[in-house]
């Protein structure tokens, strides 16, 4: 039994065990703490709701609908939608907000409330933080219900906007004829992704896990010991490209021609090339934990970059202080501001494939082009005082590059190490990044001892 409160929602196990798992209870004062924090509002007082494929997700949806109606909401029903089309839905049809059901890359156990605001973003700490501790009991319904729309276009609208990005070369595209495999996780990817590529001109398209019945196939987290089955597949058949997604479409996993993962700290990156391409003097942004090969090629194209905390609000907040051209995470997570400030796999399978086409290259060969970095992911126990922690590596590493914004970055010229505290469990995460995955490694392990001395 779990149920996790955060700046993006709930999220929990379906026991149905109130305040410890997700339980009709726990959704009731969510949904009704964000009527009143949010769509109370604005002025239309009309939300959209969408789910990725997983079987709770329907009783879910429908609860929250008879919720949100009963109080006087209006709302509009997607059914199966990709988290960044139900973020683009609010924002063109200019509504009060987005209720997405999806537990991301969490297991089939698991399903999760994402609350999105007028524009279709994440919603700001403060905001959030007020809604996940409201006090409910004596909300009363209104006296007039709301009314019940369903529309089956939030995905072609998705694709429409993202065809008229004039960075993506549809005919380039078209003339190289790729052919490409998708594992879409038995989720709204199996839906979405291959009428992208058809809308954008990839014609020999082989589906594996695209059936949305929400059976995941394998843990839906797009990491490379999850992705087997398509891995074998690529190694044994001809493809230009491989294609995976999580449950609800916002992180993009590729592999390339050989069937290699190429890492899910490149997707941005790649996307970020294809910029620099057709631009000068972009502004980049990613979080602290990603890889700084983003930097690097920023830098070395005479374009600015610059880094937030973790979390995608966090980003979008850095990118829109800017004005980035382009930024997101390092698992996978592409925000591109003419489209949508959201993370959207859609939008970077897009830009991407147009790279591939315009420089006629293979994704291993461009993957080669870019600076290498490994980066090494860990996390370990630890029940004291943060402060004491934050204090001993400041005062340590006094003459690097300290950041202090999101736990402690040290940065060094071809390596950094960033400590961050768990919201939701008593341990801290350790990632490290360097030249090869052996010196990352060991920066990691060098960083944990210091730890445990403390």
């Amino acid at each position: 039994m779990v149920l996790v409160k955060s700046i993006s929602g709930i999220r929990g196990t379906l026991e149905n065990i109130p305040g410890k798992s997700l339980s009709d209870l726990d959704i009731s004062k969510t949904i009704l703490s964000y009527i009143n924090f949010v769509v109370k509002k604005t002025s239309k007082k009309k939300v959209v709701i969408g789910r990725d494929a997983r079987p709770s997700g329907d009783r879910i949806s429908k609860l929250v609908i008879k919720i949100l109606i009963e109080n006087g909401i209006d709302v509009v029903d997607l059914g199966l939608a990709t988290t960044p089309s139900i973020g683009i839905y609010v924002k063109t049809h200019s509504l009060s907000g987005g209720v997405v059901i999806s537990a991301s890359h969490n297991g089939i156990e698991w399903n999760a409330l994402k609350l999105l605001n007028d524009k279709g973003e994440f919603l700001s700490k403060n905001i959030a933080s007020k809604i996940i501790n409201a006090d409910t009991g004596n909300y009363k319904k209104s006296n007039q219900q709301g009314k019940y729309n369903f529309d089956k276009n939030a995905l072609e609208e998705h694709i429409q906007k993202i065809l008229s990005i004039n960075i993506i070369n549809l005919n380039a595209i078209k003339k190289k004829n790729f052919k490409v495999i998708v594992d879409g996780i038995n989720s709204v990817g199996g839906l979405a992704v291959p009428e992208l590529l058809k809308k954008i001109g990839v014609k020999k398209i082989n589906k594996l896990n695209c059936i949305p019945n929400g059976k995941f196939s394998h843990n839906p987290e797009p990491l490379p010991e999850n992705i087997i089955e398509i891995r074998n597949i690529m190694k044994n058949n001809d493809f230009d490209l491989g294609i995976v997604v999580d449950p609800d479409v916002d992180r993009l996993c590729l592999l390339d021609e050989k069937g290699n993962p190429i890492g899910e700290e490149y997707t941005l990156v790649l996307a970020a090339k294809q910029l620099l391409a057709k631009q000068e003097k972009i502004i980049t942004c990613s979080n602290l934990s990603s890889t700084m090969a983003l930097k690097k090629i920023t830098n070395q194209a005479n374009g600015k970059y610059f880094s937030s905390a973790v979390g995608e609000i966090n980003v979008v907040e850095k990118m829109k202080e800017y004005n980035a051209d382009i930024g997101g995470e390092g698992n996978g997570g592409v925000i591109y501001p003419k489209t949508h400030y959201g993370r959207d796999a859609l939008v970077g399978i897009a830009i991407i494939l147009s790279l591939l086409a315009e420089t006629d290259s293979s994704l291993s060969a461009l993957k080669n082009e870019l600076p290498q970095y490994f980066i090494s992911k860990n996390k370990i126990t630890f029940n004291k005082d943060f402060n004491l922690l934050v204090d001993k590596f400041k005062k340590e590493y006094i003459d690097y590059n300290v950041i202090t914004i999101d736990g402690i970055k040290i940065e060094r010229k071809n390596s950094w190490f960033h400590i961050r505290k768990s919201n939701t469990e008593p341990v801290v995460r350790i990632y490290a990044e360097s030249l090869s995955k052996e010196k990352a490694r060991l920066l990691a392990n060098e960083v944990i001892e210091k730890i445990k001395k403390i």
